[in-house]
């Protein structure tokens, strides 16, 4: 699994480089804080926070989830292919399932909570068989909870798994060199 991960990163690097491309200012400002090697190992934190990134926007309905998963875990230093490889959770086989458990989510919720919504998207209601009245409103509201709700079982489930299992999922691999080189520095600096 290690060498089909490090295939796929590599692949990715050669194509975010590609010399048409480098010649753009604006992809250079866009991709300079992605070539950060700390966005691509996988470490604990890491993959942790690129796994809830991008289970939140696997669960939003919108356009480009991979791209605004891989743009958060970019500011929130998550690691990118796990924000961008979570995003794919919903795909054209489960996300009727999802939309349905969502609506259900957001209906329940409005019905014990009052939580007040904009009157355009409380006038797009519907009958759906199974699901009873539903409207918009609702749908946006699990569609956040839900959402919520996935990211934290992630963020839970991913360093669990790394307590279980150490070897598969170290803690900062790459960077315990970089601070033993630097404590080795700054004694000698001291000394």
């Amino acid at each position: 699994m290690k060498e089909r991960y490090l295939w796929l990163v590599k692949k990715s690097f050669r194509a975010l480089r590609h010399r048409k491309l480098r010649r753009h200012v604006w992809w250079q400002k866009l991709t300079k804080p992605l070539f950060d090697r700390a966005l691509w190992v996988p470490c604990r934190d890491s993959v942790a926070k690129g796994l809830a990134i991008g289970s939140f926007f696997a669960l939003m309905p919108m356009p480009g989830q991979a791209l605004m998963a891989s743009i958060l875990a970019m500011g929130w230093r998550g690691n990118v292919p796990f924000a961008v490889g979570a995003c794919f959770l919903t795909n054209p086989f489960t996300s009727v399932p999802i939309w349905s458990a969502q609506m259900w989510l957001g209906n329940l919720i409005q019905a014990h909570l009052t939580v007040p919504m904009p009157a355009i998207l409380n006038r797009m209601e519907t009958t759906l068989p199974g699901l009873g009245q539903v409207n918009a409103g609702g749908f946006v509201v699990g569609s956040v909870a839900s959402g919520c709700l996935m990211a934290l079982a992630a963020f839970v489930l991913t360093h669990g798994f790394a307590l279980l299992m150490p070897r598969y999922l170290p803690t900062r691999p790459l960077f315990k060199r970089r601070r033993e080189q630097v404590a080795s520095e700054v004694s000698v600096i001291k000394g």
